[in-house]
């Protein structure tokens, strides 16, 4: 294998840090040499991935899952599609991390509509792709209804990276949004700057020993923004530099699911019980980053999702070895 997972991990203090995931070891993923086939990415889309540090696989899902993913989130956060003066209220709680304050994070993490993404045959073989192995186990993460930025809103966007990359070696990681709407320039939704990373190693040796590992200088890089269509799966590594855009537009709404795979480690039982608990009792992630409902609408009012096989493997509630 290119690549293992750890079989310990605290509970996560760092921005971006799953508290249900497991770390990784081994062969940084823009150096894996592929021994599986490519089930979803062309030959050309892996060798942009580990140019440029990302890449998006179209229609990732069926139409349906977007659409019942999207009447659940207006739902959960309490406003209708056709009514913007619904679209103002406060965030429910503010984040430690700040950067992430209005702009639009939806703490649900265990709904049926989101694990239908999940366990997604097209979404897990991009990730087998991406990982050159099968036994992973998906991200307990949440959704984003980002609306347009007025009527008092404020949120400039950011660009951050989700792992500290003062480390030696630089931590393995991939992450991934599946675009639930069409995103053009104004709507907001993902942003990056691949030259930075293709340019990864010679950017480092000239940062300032002292800096902040994970708010990156990107100075004379160009920030670019991934138009997305509905369906649209994008994956990136986790030291890409990137971020959210704000919404300037007059009335569409940014969308999205988080989506992630990583190895298993299926040797940490802890691990594997939490993971397991947070699926059957609808709760949060521990982390900086994930403040959660307070209101527990997600343990209060809905059941915990049906898994098929395959959701129950990515889970950790059964094995890959069996």
């Amino acid at each position: 294998m290119n690549v293992t997972a750890e079989v310990t991990k605290p509970l996560s203090t760092k921005p971006g840090e799953n508290s249900l995931t497991a770390n990784a070891v081994g062969t940084q993923l823009s150096k894996i040499k592929k021994h599986l086939p490519l089930r979803v990415l062309s030959a050309a889309d892996f060798e942009h991935w580990q140019t440029y540090g990302f890449v998006v696989v179209k229609q990732a899902v069926p139409a349906e899952n977007v659409e019942r993913l999207k009447s659940f989130l207006w739902e959960f956060q309490e406003m209708d599609p056709n009514d913007v003066e619904s679209w103002y209220k406060p965030q429910l709680r503010d984040h430690a991390m700040r950067e992430l304050n209005n702009s639009g994070m939806v703490e649900v993490y265990n709904h049926q509509t989101l694990w239908d993404n999940r366990q997604s045959q097209r979404v897990y073989d991009a990730f087998v792709d991406i990982w050159d192995r099968e036994d992973l186990w998906v991200t307990i993460d949440r959704a984003n209804l980002n609306t347009p930025n007025r009527s008092g809103r404020a949120f400039a966007g950011f660009i951050h990276t989700d792992v500290d990359t003062t480390l030696e070696p630089p931590p393995i990681n991939v992450q991934g949004v599946l675009s639930l709407v069409d995103v053009d320039g104004e709507t907001g939704g993902f942003q990056c700057v691949p030259e930075l990373f293709h340019h990864f190693e010679e950017w480092k040796a000239a940062q300032p020993v002292d800096r902040d590992g994970f708010k990156p200088d990107i100075t004379g890089y160009d920030v670019y923004p991934v138009p997305m269509k509905a369906g649209d799966l994008m994956l990136f590594n986790s030291l890409l530099a990137h971020g959210i855009r704000p919404n300037t537009s007059e009335n569409k709404v940014r969308m999205a699911q988080y989506i992630s795979m990583m190895p298993a480690a299926e040797a940490n039982q802890s691990l594997r019980d939490l993971r397991v608990g947070s699926w059957r009792e609808r709760r949060a992630p521990e982390g900086f980053a994930f403040p959660g409902d307070p209101r527990e609408w997600e343990r209060t009012r809905y059941p915990s999702a049906e898994l098929t096989p395959l959701g129950r493997k990515l889970l950790g509630l059964d094995s890959w070895q069996q």
